[in-house]
């Protein structure tokens, strides 16, 4: 009897709704979003951005993962990894019973049927889902629909002899995932590009422009290519998707790139046979952007805090589209707002979390304020308190 997989739920979201309130939802931060996403305390003012903190696959991965925990309570449950990215929602889980199997002491090697395994927001790559299944672990799917979609479209690609390229992190949980559907049982290739730069690249080599041959290419993207890629073949005829988290603007914008190299290749009448692109991002990565933006343009702030994990593309995102504009400072968390002088956070481009003092001014102060997708409402209210707390010594 092969194992079971819920996709849709454990019809058990009532017996949860408590404790997934208790544990996420902000009393003040819904007054704020009744009082026209303003907080007004002495000489502090914040406004907060209209599409923030959880989205609907977020909210329904988590959902999904209490109700596995209280459906079979008397099983071992268990996550192939973080099921968002977020410490906050992650350490409650574990708080709940259910172990990560990416967590030092724990493997793969000991599950067996009797054993619950959820599958995370981003999703698991094909390999993974087949070793589960062998060992017929009872399993949990919560990958959000809008994955599902670019899943959908680079098998496509595959199915029809395009090679996908993937605009993401290639060491990405999601990203991983694509590209394993992608290869369509080692019929199909991949290339993932991060950003304008390696897809100007790529670029150029399709032109026939670039100096590097084969080799040099594939030592550039030793990690981000599937096996026996070779850039003269697979890059004939491509097919454009991205990791659902990235910069809108620059998914769209390396599309574009690749479309005009495959014209300037292979010409107008048959960049239709050559060339393929869908519209993959995700609306509500692509709603909080434009939240953000619109944010910054009605109620210029201060200064922007965006609050959310560190490993989180999307709230790394916000905090790239307000650092344009204002001082801004990405903090994983409510206690990185250490002091009215002193804050930890991730600037922009930096990999470490660093210090900076002197970040909260005097008199008057307008600050905007935003989470990622995997942050919860609670964080947002402790962080506003905080802010009143400070700006009030």
């Amino acid at each position: 009897m092969p194992p079971l997989i819920f996709r849709k739920g454990l019809d058990l979201k009532h017996e949860v709704a408590g404790v997934l309130a208790e544990s996420y939802h902000s009393e003040l931060v819904q007054r704020i979003k009744e009082s026209d996403y303003r907080f007004q305390s002495g000489r502090l003012e914040i406004h907060l951005a209209r599409e923030f903190g959880f989205c609907y696959g977020v909210d329904r991965a988590v959902d999904y993962a209490y109700q596995t925990r209280k459906r079979f309570s008397d099983r071992a449950v268990f996550l192939t990894g973080e099921i968002i990215h977020n410490p906050h929602v992650n350490d409650q889980l574990r708080a709940q019973g259910i172990r990560f199997l990416s967590d030092p002491g724990e493997s793969m090697d000991a599950l067996g049927s009797s054993d619950v395994v959820i599958l995370p927001a981003f999703g698991v790559t094909i390999e993974l889902l087949n070793d589960l299944q062998e060992r017929g672990c009872t399993m949990v799917d919560t990958t959000c629909g809008s994955v599902l979609n670019v899943w959908k479209n680079v098998k496509r690609y595959a199915e029809d002899g395009f090679t996908s390229v993937i605009h993401g992190k290639y060491r990405h949980e999601e990203t991983r995932a694509t590209a394993s559907q992608a290869l369509l049982g080692g019929r199909g290739h991949y290339l993932v590009v991060l950003n304008e730069d390696e897809a100007a690249f790529v670029c150029d080599f399709i032109r026939g422009r670039h100096p590097a041959s084969s080799g040099e290419f594939l030592s550039r993207f030793e990690h981000a290519v599937s096996e026996g890629f070779d850039p003269l073949r697979d890059l004939q005829r491509i097919g454009c998707a991205n990791q659902t988290t990235m910069l809108s603007s620059e998914s769209l914008n390396i599309g574009e790139m690749f479309r005009r190299a495959m014209r300037d290749r292979y010409g107008d009448e048959q960049l239709a046979t050559r060339f393929r692109a869908f519209d993959t991002i995700c609306s509500a990565t692509q709603d909080r952007q434009d939240a953000v933006m619109t944010l910054l343009a009605e109620h210029p702030p201060d200064l922007m805090i965006v609050l959310g994990g560190y490993n989180s593309s999307n709230t790394c995102n916000l905090a790239k589209i307000c650092a344009a504009s204002v001082p801004t400072y990405h903090v994983a968390a409510p206690d990185g707002l250490v002091s009215s002088d002193e804050i930890r956070h991730k600037p922009v481009g930096v990999s470490q979390e660093v210090t900076t003092t002197g970040w909260l001014p005097a008199g008057r102060i307008s600050v905007g304020l935003t989470s990622g997708a995997s942050t919860p409402d609670n964080l947002v209210g402790a962080a506003i308190r905080r802010l009143e707390e400070l700006s009030a010594t």
